[in-house]
């Protein structure tokens, strides 16, 4: 926050820390202050309406889209490399000869780089996330995306020019790396520029961005189907260049995220941020420096909730939970079918559809995950919320993947590789209008701010490592020339899905309409999930204000007195 009444915070701050202990009465004038602006702050932003919210915020929604559609380029190359498995040119240059009980000789990639290549991703995307904990919090949200979209440019080099399947699990493993940081910090960018109103929407539009990616993925491949040399796979690759350059030079204008400037102490800088964020709306009474100190007040409350900002501190006390819940939001998407889904083409290929009817179908999953996520605004604007959107849509998933694993049985293949098809068009759009959108706004909402590039990344690190798992099990159950289940699979994922949806009555609460103080709140008071949206919290309780608050304004001025040195 950059001012108060007839005060500027900074100023008092550092007046504060030299001022003799005779002379309270103004530094307790000035916390009154932050206080005030902090209940008009929440108050507000408790009440604004989704219209008010995008009449007040359209900046920080077009600043957010931009930074989200970097995670783009990670659902493009996924798609690239899970549907090249069922492309016969792909296979001719890194698969081996294969020859089936007819004496046909086929070219396929072998399951284990199958499961290496899929996974190479998966490796270099946990060291990013891993960097990412420290890389962001330290320099900053802009300057760590740009970094990483300046890595993507050069390491896409290697794809282009890869002759042998281990230049591309190198490629794989070193693009992973930037990968792994946009996974995370596309949402927490996304969850800290705008209002409680348009926190879902914003958090959840990164689900649409990896379902366009995959979307132009998939099309390229289709388009490049009827050529027969190197430049059916090069030109695909190729276009990973067109994603950097263009979003390098929008971010760089890009405003830095407020909260990560009241972290830092920064306050003047936070309200110079939160002012391009916003446009001026009189119905809204907007007033910057209000919202400033509900920040500086919530990162106050979440001090004395959490000691430190350390990996560490994400296991200890009511962090402990938050981080368990955001880990297991995470890798429910896998656990429940989505790995098995990714390999659509390749699945429904096995399954006995022809080769351009196999990439039609995928096309057409593609195409519903990303309306899928109008979808699930639409539920989430009526009133339905993220608990009960997780919990019906595992119970509908597990349903569609028993009827996967029953067509298995049916002698008529022809007839029930269509009907497969089908039904995975239906189960994608049933997951994406719940569980595959809404975890994108789950795991923003649950974690801290304190420690929610930490949290979050542990999450997705979990993910990626159930992903890893899956990515090697799934390859081996639809390669013919390993366990060739089929239809079978899906038997073992509605199993998965099953023991997901347990869980999830028991231990993801309702986080919708809730600041990110009351949160807090929810989880130090330790009310049960099924409990969360009934629980009334006063995040202005007099024990949670005096202390709290100075012991904060101290850390800011003494960061202060070390800038003016």
């Amino acid at each position: 926050m950059g001012s108060i009444p007839g005060k500027d915070v900074d100023e008092d701050v550092v007046e504060k820390v030299s001022a003799p202990t005779g002379a309270p009465t103004e530094q307790h004038q000035t916390l009154d202050d932050v206080i005030r602006n902090a209940k008009l702050a929440t108050e507000k932003e408790r009440n604004m309406t989704l219209w008010q919210g995008l009449k007040l915020y359209p900046k920080a929604i077009a600043w957010s889209v931009l930074i989200s559609t970097c995670i783009a380029m990670e659902g493009y190359d996924i798609s690239l490399v899970n549907n090249f498995y069922a492309f016969p040119q792909f296979n001719q240059k890194y698969g081996v000869a294969v020859t089936d009980k007819n004496g046909n000789v086929s070219y396929q990639v072998p399951a284990a780089w199958q499961a290496g290549l899929s996974n190479g991703a998966v490796v270099g995307e946990i060291i990013g996330l891993i960097i990412n904990g420290w890389v962001s919090e330290r320099f900053g949200y802009r300057y760590t995306v740009i970094a990483c979209l300046v890595l993507i440019a050069a390491f896409t080099a290697i794809f282009f020019t890869a002759q042998t399947v281990v230049h591309l699990q190198v490629a794989e493993i070193l693009c992973g790396i930037p990968w792994g940081v946009f996974q995370t910090l596309t949402i927490t960018y996304a969850s800290e520029v705008c209002p409680v109103a348009l926190r879902g929407y914003l958090t959840t539009y990164v689900n649409f961005c990896w379902g366009i990616g995959q979307m132009i993925g998939i099309g390229v491949i289709m388009g490049n189907l009827w050529r027969t040399d190197e430049w059916a796979y090069r030109i695909p690759y190729a276009l990973q260049w067109m994603w950097p350059v263009p979003l390098i030079i929008g971010i760089l204008f890009a405003p830095e995220s407020p909260w990560w400037l009241v972290r830092k102490g920064r306050l003047e800088d936070a309200k110079c941020s939160l002012l391009r964020l916003t446009s001026l709306d009189r119905e809204t009474d907007f007033d910057a420096d209000e919202t400033v100190a509900m920040m500086v007040h919530t990162s106050a409350l979440e001090q004395k909730i959490t000691e430190g900002a350390s990996y560490l501190d994400c296991f200890k006390g009511v962090d402990r939970r938050r981080t368990e819940i955001v880990c297991m939001c995470w890798a429910i998407q896998n656990l429940s079918g989505n790995s098995f889904s990714n390999f659509s083409t390749y699945f429904l290929q096995q399954a006995g559809l022809s080769n351009d009817k196999a990439y039609a179908f995928a096309m057409g999953q593609y195409a519903i995950n990303c309306a899928g996520v109008f979808g699930a605004w639409t539920l989430i604007t009526i009133g339905i919320g993220r608990r009960t959107l997780y919990l019906y849509g595992l119970a509908a998933l597990f349903i569609m993947l028993l009827i996967l694993g029953f067509l298995g049985l049916a002698k008529d293949r022809n007839a029930a590789s269509l009907a497969t098809g089908s039904i995975m068009l239906v189960w994608a759009l049933c997951y994406q209008l719940t569980v595959g959108t809404v975890c994108y706004s789950l795991v923003a909402e649950i974690s801290t701010r304190r420690l929610q590039i930490k949290t979050v990344v542990l999450g997705r690190i979990l993910y990626n490592i159930v992903n890893i798992i899956c990515g090697v099990l799934t390859p081996y159950m639809l390669n013919p020339s390993a366990w060739n289940w089929g239809n079978y699979a899906g038997f073992f994922w509605a199993g998965s899905c099953f023991l997901c949806l347990i869980y999830t009555y028991f231990r993801v609460p309702e986080p919708a309409g809730r600041t990110f103080a009351e949160l807090d709140l929810l989880f130090e008071k330790k009310v049960s999930a099924r409990k969360f949206a009934s629980t009334d919290v006063d995040v202005f309780a007099e024990h949670v204000e005096g202390t709290v608050m100075q012991n904060y304004q101290d850390q800011i001025a003494a960061s202060n007195i070390k800038t003016k040195i």
